[in-house]
């Protein structure tokens, strides 16, 4: 079992409040948007998994590239698309993943006890995320399937701590650090 940040089993539950604050940050940085920005926002939303999106994951469950931390996410959450918080943020469909893992196979993961990983996620600048066989999650530093990564969280539950709390920056900059 893996335990969230806060202590909690990283689990169904703890990724429906995780989602739930995720959704929460977006309705109040979506209305104004535009006015703070200048465009009209795109579609931002974190969306959980459907039938057909369990039915199509059941297919891969034994897969090894998924790992119990990324099978325990996409049980819950189909995907995660960001593109207007900061330079924006991409957690990939399980379909995705695999046909890129597929097609491109893992990327190296110097960092890891076993050194490869599988690209689950991006930036709106290229910048790829990568889980290793032990759950950490690993950045690329440029937006190449073959240049280096680093590690950047020690488990999923950390990395998606990390997402919640930049979005709510994002929404809410006169709350955070960097906005006083």
């Amino acid at each position: 079992m893996i335990l969230a940040v806060d202590r909690t089993p990283y689990s169904a539950e703890w990724l429906s409040r995780w989602r739930d604050d995720l959704t929460s940050a977006l309705t109040s940085l979506l209305p104004a948007f535009a006015r703070t920005y200048g465009y009209e926002p795109g579609t931002n939303e974190v969306r959980a998994a459907s039938e057909e999106d369990l039915r199509a994951l059941r297919g891969h469950a034994d897969s090894p590239a998924l790992g119990e931390a990324l099978l325990t996410f996409y049980e819950s959450i189909s995907e995660v698309t960001l593109p207007d918080v900061g330079n924006g943020h991409f957690i990939h469909p399980a379909h995705d993943v695999l046909h890129d893992l597929a097609e491109s196979g893992a990327v190296s993961l110097p960092e890891a006890r076993i050194p490869h990983g599988t690209v689950f996620a991006s930036d709106g600048g290229g910048l790829l995320y990568a889980i290793d066989s032990h759950g950490a999650v690993h950045r690329s530093y440029s937006a190449s399937w073959h240049g280096d990564f680093g590690k950047i969280a020690d488990d999923m539950p950390h990395f998606l701590e990390q997402l919640r709390s930049h979005v709510a920056s994002f929404a809410n900059p006169e709350s955070s650090p960097a906005g006083a």
